[in-house]
């Protein structure tokens, strides 16, 4: 039978989880799992994020872009196609969409990179930059591996599954920009702040915007906006844990829409945490999801292989 159709993000409280309550943790998980195959987001509390540090990194973002473009540019880098450091207006488009997002964003990613993976760049003019990025990047990724082991008991696997994949993952902290547009007739037709799209990733952490504008596509078509509360985060499912559970856990269709035209010249900030597992990841769909009644739908693939498609798709990589 189809779950019910849901008007809203359920809320769960990440300490139920880790308080040692047998009880509790069991109902956590089964309450993730409900929410991850229905609308694929969940608002949760208590993910060790502080009010303090949330207003200061929201600060420092929204300091580094106001500077000029060419300060700006200084830390756009193509070599790095988008992973690292500044991406300016007009460099993401959508899969399947023709028009860029109105958006410009900056890019932090793992702060002790193994390999070949790619160092971090920051603004020099802000040093709290990189001492509120890390920190709140170390934050959700810590976070993010504890939903990981509740989504492991969920799917039948050992609560560790994840732990060798995730670690040193490549997973991004995003801060992410939507300017102001000052004369909305000059917008081109059909661009919004985010086009409709799934998240790349395993799982996406977001604290609460500056703004409105953030709407989930329900499986019945309709549009349902979301707002984190202020001690919330939400979090979704991405593409990556999609395939790897041949859908079961769902990777939901979302947006960022444009606000009403009076609003149209004011800013709105947002600051995402893209949870990454390493490169060499196997995504190919768990046995577990695969039956005759859910046929197998994905090919099989690496984390690094999904992301090189993707990167393309999006027009970050060439």
């Amino acid at each position: 039978m189809e779950p019910a159709l849901l008007d809203e993000v359920p809320s769960l409280d990440l300490s139920d989880f880790t308080s040692g309550d047998a009880q509790k943790k069991a109902k956590f998980v089964a309450d993730l799992g409900s929410a991850f195959t229905n609308i694929g987001f969940v608002a949760i509390k208590n993910h060790g994020l502080s009010d303090e540090l949330r207003i200061k990194l929201y600060d420092i973002v929204q300091r580094f872009f106001s500077f000029p473009e060419a300060e700006k540019k200084k830390y756009e880098f193509p070599e790095l196609f988008g992973q690292r450091g500044y991406i300016g207006k007009g460099k993401e488009t959508a899969k399947g969409f023709k028009v860029a997002d109105l958006k410009e964003f900056y890019h932090v990613g793992q702060p002790e990179p193994l390999g070949d993976m790619a160092k971090n760049v920051f603004p020099t003019e802000l040093p709290e930059f990189e001492e509120y990025t890390v920190e709140v990047y170390k934050t959700f990724e810590n976070a993010g591996r504890t939903l990981l082991r509740a989504i492991a008991i969920y799917l039948g696997l050992s609560e560790d599954y994840f732990e060798d994949k995730v670690k040193n993952g490549d997973s991004i902290l995003r801060a992410l920009h939507y300017f102001p547009i000052e004369n909305p007739d000059l917008v081109p037709d059909g661009a919004v702040r985010a086009a409709a799209h799934g998240d790349i990733n395993l799982i996406t952490l977001l604290m609460g915007a500056s703004a409105e504008g953030l709407e989930v596509l329900r499986r019945d078509g309709k549009w349902i906006a979301i707002t984190a509360l202020p001690d919330q985060i939400v979090v979704n499912v991405g593409d990556m844990l999609d395939r790897l559970t041949n859908h079961k856990l769902k990777s939901t269709i979302h947006r960022v829409v444009n606000p009403p035209r009076e609003k149209m010249g004011t800013s709105r900030f947002s600051i995402p945490f893209f949870m990454h597992p390493r490169a060499d990841m196997n995504l190919t769909s768990l046995e577990s999801c695969v039956s005759s009644e859910y046929p197998k739908m994905y090919v099989n693939m690496t984390a690094g292989e999904f992301l090189d498609e993707r990167l393309r798709e999006l027009g970050l990589k060439k």
